[in-house]
């Protein structure tokens, strides 16, 4: 397993926003993070990359216990993440955003191994023909690539994306699922916090519902959509988990 969240709780003040969050995730999957705003999904990315220390519970790391560690540490050992809101350094270029994550990430690069890689990533996610530019001077789309450039040059093995889809048009969410899934064809696992729903259930292998901090459903994509908790906590209408299963049996039959 490359991932062990064991019993994870969090509460700030009197609000229990994660309580005994437990899941593994083997390598090379792609988990995916579902629930209704405020269920504890970013918090929960926060204590795995050591933004918070958790009140209970450990966080087991290709084997090695991070409950206690930083999130420069976490870097250092080769995880990385995105954020809902995209954060890049807008009075640098393109290229020298995507630099930096390859200069303080897992393999500590000097500016010149760190150059290569920023144009070797950026080749990869489509900005390419932007590296030279301001890094505020893009767009939604672009700066949410630029975001996943900046985590893929840390060299990861796991990857948390943090609502990578949202603001998207449908064409931008069908470009950005096919890099999501040429990053899990690399070797990289991910975890995709999500609320475009039938993106989620179309790319996880394996999904984890929270509600109020509760871990209360995990299973495949079909099991999910047919969960009545889940249901009756976040997809709220019977008939649109059957819509939603529809549509992810059809993109897996033309996939």
């Amino acid at each position: 397993m490359i991932l062990q969240v064991e019993g994870i709780s969090k509460r700030f003040g009197g609000l229990q926003a994660l309580s005994s969050v437990t899941f593994d995730l083997p390598e090379g999957q792609i988990l995916g993070l579902i629930g209704p705003n405020g269920a504890g999904k970013t918090t929960l990315f926060n204590v795995i990359n050591g933004i918070y220390p958790p009140d209970g519970g450990r966080v087991i790391f290709r084997e090695k216990d991070v409950t206690k560690f930083k999130p420069y540490h976490m870097a250092r050992l080769g995880l990385a993440r995105t954020h809902q809101i995209v954060r890049p350094l807008n009075e640098l270029s393109v290229r020298e955003n995507v630099m930096v994550g390859s200069c303080f990430g897992r393999e500590s690069h000097g500016l010149g191994a760190a150059t290569r890689i920023a144009d070797e990533v950026l080749k990869f996610v489509g900005l390419d023909i932007r590296a030279d530019q301001l890094a505020n001077s893009l767009n939604v789309a672009q700066k949410k690539r630029l975001e996943m450039a900046r985590a893929l040059a840390s060299r990861p093995y796991l990857l948390l994306l943090d609502e990578v889809l949202a603001g998207l048009n449908p064409s931008e969410i069908t470009a950005i699922l096919e890099t999501i899934r040429a990053i899990r064809d690399q070797g990289i696992t991910i975890i995709m916090i999500e609320h475009v729903m039938h993106a989620i259930m179309n790319i996880s292998e394996r999904i984890i519902v929270l509600d109020y901090g509760e871990q209360i459903a995990e299973g495949t994509p079909d099991q999910i959509a047919n969960n009545q908790k889940v249901i009756e906590a976040y997809l709220g209408d019977p008939k649109l988990a059957e819509r939603l299963m529809e549509q992810n049996n059809g993109d897996t039959r033309d996939s």
